[in-house]
């Protein structure tokens, strides 16, 4: 696909003409669950108090779903209870969030929001700032000092903190591609970044030596990147990187050999144990040339005419035991010890088989966000708990999550975040 079709798939993104990614559930859904204000995009970086952005019960517009849990504390709730305040972003996706000292970053498809937690107080970071090259941030992380946004046709963006300034990346400095999903700094100090077309290697991470960047795509692996859609990279326990990608899983070795997996071996649910729950009855490959070739390509039939492609690898986290947890368009979450693969899906009580995020949580849980609810294992390991919108969330898709200092939790949806503070007494 070239640069001028991916800039038409934003058009496509933005206006939820057809469920060809991740990133588009949230407007398919909105149908159903918005009750944002759209918000309007300044010439500027915008500034401002939460409770112009803060949405509750108490708000024109808000919809509260039955025995919906308070969102604010009150004489009626009992200290040290669990507390809800919602944050409408408008018609927009939250993709990416990371906290960050006494700051959440917001990462949306309007546009970057930095919040203080001190003070109430955000910025808003978009084109018409100056600041980004595009408006719909898909990662958001930090890396070393620095705050990384990883954007939808305009490459990369990093904010210094220290120097209050940022700079952007894209092709001509070494980019292999516009549209950036991932980074990730493994042991020796080397940044890799995950784009639609491979992945780029930075030695020592010095971004601006653009000789020194390398990028591995299928092709010049010979197969071991499994597909140059690359969704995921992530550092592992004993110096290899993960590689998540749109036809399965990839691993490069510290002598530089690669294996990759696929749904053949393993990774995601068959297709006949999650038929009666695929949430989206749309198919990719009817509207996307890219998607009709990768599903020929790995084998999906011709009579699967549904959001299903348990190749496609939407997340991916490493545990400290440094085991991989994948989670699949439709086929659930995976997880591979190097040798096995076990799969969960609703069956065994996971909300929904979409996984679009997973987080490793401060206290080693890992979290699960999917197309109907977040989750994480109960403390046994049987079954999960599950939180929804009648547990507090904005809605039930869940793109992201972070847990700030204060110890809340933040969790992204279509239109807006929640923050639940006291969430483990949930």
């Amino acid at each position: 696909m070239n640069i001028n079709a991916k800039s038409l798939a934003i058009v496509v993104v933005v206006m939820g003409a057809a469920v060809v990614a991740a990133y588009t559930v949230g407007v398919s859904q909105s149908k159903k669950e918005n009750t944002a204000i759209p918000a309007s995009t300044p010439a500027a970086p915008q500034t401002g108090t939460a409770g112009t952005i803060q949405a509750n019960a108490s708000n024109a517009g808000a919809t509260m779903p039955p025995a919906h849990p308070p969102m604010n504390m009150n004489a009626s709730t009992p200290p040290g209870s669990p507390s809800f305040t919602h944050f409408r972003v408008g018609n927009r996706n939250v993709k990416g969030m990371v906290a960050v000292d006494d700051a959440v970053w917001v990462g949306t498809s309007g546009g970057a929001i930095r919040y203080d937690l001190k003070t109430d107080d955000y910025k808003l970071f978009d084109v018409k700032s100056g600041k980004l090259l595009s408006n719909g941030v898909f990662h958001v992380s930090k890396v070393r000092e620095n705050i990384v946004l990883g954007t939808y046709g305009g490459g990369m963006s990093i904010y210094n903190v220290k120097e209050e300034n940022w700079k952007n990346y894209n092709i001509p400095d070494g980019l292999a591609d516009q549209f950036v999903y991932d980074i990730a700094e493994d042991s020796k100090g080397n940044y890799w970044i995950a784009t639609w077309s491979g992945v780029n290697f930075v030695p020592n991470g010095d971004l601006d030596d653009a000789a020194g960047w390398k990028t591995y795509t299928v092709a010049n692996t010979d197969g071991g990147l499994p597909n140059d859609w690359v969704y995921g990279v992530e550092a592992g326990k004993n110096g290899e990187i993960w590689f998540a990608t749109e036809g399965g899983l990839a691993r490069l070795d510290n002598d530089r050999k690669w294996s990759n997996w696929q749904h053949k071996d393993g990774l995601g649910a068959s297709y006949e144990k999650v038929k009666d729950d695929i949430a989206y009855t749309n198919d990719p490959a009817k509207t996307s040339k890219h998607h009709a070739s990768q599903k020929a390509e790995q084998g999906i039939g011709e009579d699967i005419e549904v959001g299903f492609n348990p190749n496609y690898i939407v997340s991916m986290v490493i545990s400290d035991d440094g085991t991989v947890w994948c989670g699949t368009w439709g086929g659930g979450l995976s997880h591979f010890d190097g040798n096995k693969w076990t799969t969960y899906t609703t069956k065994e009580g996971l909300p929904g088989n979409h996984v679009f995020m997973l987080n490793k949580g401060k206290d080693g849980n890992l979290w699960i966000g999917t197309n109907k609810g977040l989750a994480r294992f109960k403390e046994d390991g049987d079954g999960f708990v599950v939180f929804t919108k009648a547990q507090g969330l904005f809605a039930d898709n869940v793109f992201s999550m972070a847990e700030a200092d204060d110890g809340s939790l933040w969790v992204g949806s279509f239109g807006g975040v929640a923050r639940i503070k006291n969430y483990k007494k949930l």
